[in-house]
């Protein structure tokens, strides 16, 4: 083995087969809010999405965060991550997704659609935390 089939053979990312793709693994993977975000925003553009700019999107989480969410996914079946340079590209696997598990994604995504972000509960909180300082200094 060359040098070069050694390197990218290292860089090589792991992808379950269509038929690896369990309902267990999907649901769980979609059951965290952060991984329901970045799925709802991948469904909402035509191409790919690396960590920087999810990490931009929601604007509440770091880079190493999110790479875990995305890792998540991708051994859920649910994205497919490409390299691109130093970067990794993910994008939906919606065609494995919906010829597994037909109108899966596509129900999750409309039962949710109303649901906040996944960081609109920490602002809260955090806006919550500022009106009792507030309060507690006597200056409302």
């Amino acid at each position: 083995m060359t040098e070069d089939e050694f390197t990218l053979k290292q860089r090589a990312i792991a992808h379950p087969a269509r038929d690896e793709l369990t309902l267990v693994g999907v649901l769980h993977a979609l059951a965290d809010p952060v991984r329901l975000e970045i799925v709802r925003r991948l469904s909402g553009i035509d191409g790919r999405m690396n960590c920087i700019a999810s990490a931009e999107s929601t604007g509440c989480l770091s880079k190493s965060t999110l790479s875990h969410h995305f890792r998540i996914l991708r051994d859920a079946g649910i994205v497919r991550s490409e390299r691109s340079g130093v970067e990794l590209l993910n994008c939906l696997r919606t065609e494995d997704l919906e010829t597994r598990f037909p109108g899966v994604l596509a129900s999750i995504l409309a039962a949710t659609a109303h649901e906040g972000t996944a960081c609109s509960g920490k602002a809260e909180s955090a806006d919550k935390a500022a009106m009792k300082l507030v309060v507690v200094e006597g200056v409302v």
